[in-house]
């Protein structure tokens, strides 16, 4: 699969680009964000505090999904991946690319999903007639996660589907063509696709069948060891504006802030960030995060992709692929 093929180019590569990264001091790093994804932390982009407190240049580079993220960190251009969906940063580790997830960036299971075509006239009462239908899905991302969950829920027979890798904003655009029959994304690309057609299911039904639909905030281990106070204050300096935004206060005028740095326009980021859930610093070191129900999550999302063919294999265990330390140390 073409998924597979990618990450055999992003590892080959790894060792070497994370031995350099390492020994070069850090007096600048590059942290990826994904735009029209309205988030607390870009108002702390916006003001500089991350420049000020860290004490350090840091470049921002968008990306349009967790693989691509994935890629660029082994590779050594990208240190931090804020908002990477779990599903890919599981692709990456089990592939054995040392990454580890060091805070939950967001919930949100109502802002990833699949919507059909209103051409068809399939909902979820004859969701098995998808079968033999083409589909545009971002390929190792949470929307690919989701997919394959919804289709086994419905007994779909994904064999039978045309699945074509697609960014959302691009799925979005085909489904509107009418170049796919559905579509499954995230962000600004799901709120597209939602003119051309409906959900499968919402986020409350799918959380019914235990399909989480989460991000994290992910680095190298190699990064993690050699930069621990950077990497707490980064995370501490995320958390404040996350409690920012979960108090209320000044909460519109920090939306029209984020909604400008992520590419929207404010009724589309107002739209999206009513979705999404930001878990405090002391919500994610509770057992239903970085307590062992992440890591258990995770092992989930890898045996789902190696059933599907799309990994090689799942390691035993994730727990070494959650470290909270940093997190712990971001006061």
């Amino acid at each position: 699969m073409m998924l597979r093929k990618t990450l055999t180019a992003l590892l080959a590569g790894a060792t070497l680009a994370m031995t350099a990264q390492a020994a070069r001091a850090m007096d600048e790093i590059t942290v990826a964000y994904f735009l029209e994804w309205p988030m607390p932390f870009l108002a702390s982009k916006v003001d500089g505090t991350y420049d000020k407190e860290l004490g350090v240049n840091v470049k921002w580079r968008s990306f349009e999904t967790g693989t691509a993220m994935s890629a660029a960190m082994a590779s050594g251009d990208v240190h931090i991946s804020v908002s990477q969906g779990l599903p890919p940063f599981v692709v990456a580790a089990s592939s054995g690319l040392p990454i580890e997830v060091v805070d939950v960036a967001v919930s949100y299971s109502d802002n990833d999903n699949c919507v059909i075509g209103d051409a068809l006239g399939i909902d979820k009462s004859n969701a098995k007639d998808l079968e033999g239908k083409r589909v545009a899905v971002p390929l190792g991302t949470a929307a690919h996660y989701g997919f394959l969950r919804q289709m086994g829920h419905f007994g779909v027979d994904i064999s039978t589907l045309n699945v074509v890798d697609m960014p959302p904003p691009d799925g979005a655009i085909a489904l509107a063509q009418g170049s796919v029959d559905f579509a499954c994304g995230y962000g600004g690309g799901l709120t597209r696709m939602k003119e051309s057609g409906k959900v499968l299911l919402t986020g409350a039904e799918k959380e019914e069948l235990g399909i989480l639909v989460f991000d994290v905030t992910s680095t190298t281990k190699e990064f993690a060891a050699e930069h621990p106070e950077m990497l707490s204050k980064f995370l501490a300096i995320t958390a404040a504006a996350n409690d920012r935004w979960n108090s209320g206060i000044g909460r519109d005028v920090m939306l029209e802030v984020v909604a400008k740095e992520s590419g929207m326009d404010l009724d589309a980021a107002q739209a999206a960030i009513a979705t999404m859930k930001f878990p405090s610093r002391e919500e994610q070191l509770t057992g239903k995060w970085f307590g062992g129900g992440m890591q258990t999550f995770m092992k989930g999302v890898a045996d789902v992709f190696k059933e599907a063919g799309s990994i090689d294999d799942s390691l035993d265990s994730y727990a070494s692929s959650a470290n909270p330390v940093p997190l712990i140390g971001a006061q």
